[in-house]
């Protein structure tokens, strides 16, 4: 009986099945809404179709915010659904599509669903990272995101490094969402991202970190709604770039001077926090690429890490351009490439939540 997990996003599903003979099947519906698919239910057809009858035992579900809560998976039953929907307002972006997952999946499968939540690996903040510098009674904290795919990395870190694993780390979650995070002894104890996944560095579309006075300037001009719809969908690279794309493979491709301004200050952003874990943690022994960008992105990682020698950090050139697993020359600390894997994560929460 295999186990099926479901990244159901604001406009992609994405699901793979793992099977009891470690086989798995990987399946990615795109662009719904914009392209071959209208809506979530016909992707979810697909779905169907595609599996071919298989009967998964059980569903795991990628949700990107738990909340208060520090479970790593909880099983989706009534109670657990309404408190799901009363959370929406912190991931506006991604909570509702999440939810519509599984509704989705109710229709066809009488099974077990299991919430495995991106917020949960950040529980082990310290306090002088979840606190945010805000009167204490208003109950707002730093959060943290991209949780699955952290998870999914330190566990692998250890048969990659050895003893180096357990040291200072950096992971570079590089995607149309993007987060670092430093782990100590393979735990989280600082994030970029906060209270939102509209924190931390620029993104896609999310600008990342602004000056409260800009938010306060932006409410004066914009109603509720229009003033979300601003912040997750028409800031960051999308911005900067004055409206060219959001994407970074457009943009590094790109001869525009708009495009090439926002690679750079990306790029900037990145290195830019690196530098600052470096400080937060005496040093840092290894850093991770993972995520889209972060992935297959060459010439962002050569942007990030070219400023970061004095931190004993330097790629080699051949390794880079070939997006080798291991990035750094001969005389440099360990630069990895980690390809995210979230459905990886969700599947071995899932099992063990049977």
């Amino acid at each position: 009986m295999a186990v099926l997990t479901v990244n159901s996003g604001s406009s992609s599903l994405k699901a793979s099945l793992f099977q009891s003979d470690g086989t798995r099947l990987n399946f990615r519906y795109e662009r719904i809404g914009s392209g071959e698919f209208k809506d979530h239910a016909a992707a979810f057809a697909a779905l169907l179709r595609d599996l071919a009858g298989h009967q998964p035992r059980a569903i795991g579900h990628r949700f990107v915010h738990g909340g208060d809560i520090t479970d790593a998976a909880r099983l989706i039953d009534s109670q657990e659904r309404t408190r799901l929907e009363s959370i929406t307002h912190l991931a506006p972006l991604h909570l509702p599509g999440n939810l519509l997952g599984v509704d989705l999946c109710a229709q066809h499968f009488d099974v077990p669903q299991i919430a495995c939540f991106d917020t949960a690996f950040h529980a082990t903040l310290p306090e002088l990272a979840y606190r945010l510098p805000i009167p204490n009674e208003l109950g707002l904290r730093r959060y943290g995101f991209h949780g699955l795919n952290y998870a999914h990395i330190a566990r692998q870190l250890p048969s990659l490094l050895g003893e180096i694993a357990h040291g200072p780390v950096v992971v570079a979650h590089l995607g149309s969402g993007s987060s670092l995070c430093l782990l100590e002894n393979l735990r989280s104890v600082d994030t970029s991202m906060g209270y939102t996944p509209a924190g931390g560095i620029v993104m896609g579309t999310r600008s990342g970190d602004l000056d409260p006075g800009v938010m306060l300037e932006l409410a004066q001009r914009f109603d509720v709604e229009e003033l979300s719809k601003l912040t997750y969908r028409k800031m960051g690279l999308l911005a900067l770039s004055q409206g060219e794309s959001s994407e970074m493979s457009e943009l590094a491709k790109s001869n525009s001077v708009d495009a090439r301004f926002a690679v750079e200050y990306y790029a900037r952003q990145v290195r830019a926090a690196i530098g600052s874990y470096a400080a937060k943690a005496g040093g840092i022994d290894a850093l991770v690429f993972t995520g889209g960008i972060g992935e297959h992105s060459a010439a962002v990682r050569a942007l990030i890490c070219d400023p970061l020698r004095f931190l004993g950090f330097e790629l080699d050139p051949n390794a880079n351009r070939n997006n080798s697993p291991r990035l750094n020359n001969t005389s440099s600390k360990p630069i990895l490439l980690i390809p995210a894997d979230e459905e990886a994560e969700i599947a071995e929460l899932t099992t063990q939540s049977q």
